[in-house]
C-alpha cells in the first residue's frame, strides 16, 4: 500500500478530538459569529448600470498612435509592431487574435 508522506500526521489525541459531534459544534460556532452590516451603507459604493454619468468628466490623456504601432483589424486595439502576427487582406492582425 502506498504512503502519502505529504498528508498531515495525526496523533491519537487528535483522532479522539475529531468526533462528529465536536465537528458539528465547531461548524455551528462559526456560523453564529456574523457581523451586522448596514445594507444602505454597503450599497453606497456601487454604481448601478445605466446610472446618469453626465456630470462626470474624464481626466485621461489620449495619445495618438505612434509610428511603430498598428491597430489590429480584429480586436481594434493598438499594439506595438512586435505584436504583428500577419496581414489578412492587407489589414494587420495581432498575435493574440491570430492564435
Amino acid at each position: 500500500m502506498a504512503t502519502d508522506y505529504d498528508a498531515p500526521r495525526k496523533t491519537d489525541d487528535d483522532l479522539e478530538n475529531d468526533s462528529i459531534e465536536e465537528l458539528k459544534a465547531r461548524r455551528n460556532d462559526k456560523s453564529t459569529s456574523n457581523v451586522d452590516v448596514d445594507e444602505t451603507e454597503q450599497a453606497e459604493g456601487f454604481e448601478l448600470p445605466g446610472a446618469d454619468l453626465s456630470g462626470e468628466e474624464l481626466s485621461v490623456q489620449v495619445i495618438p498612435r505612434q509610428v511603430d504601432e498598428f491597430t489590429c483589424s480584429k480586436c481594434f486595439l493598438v499594439h506595438h509592431r512586435s505584436q504583428l502576427a500577419k496581414e489578412v487582406g492587407g489589414l494587420p492582425v495581432c498575435t493574440e487574435c491570430a492564435a
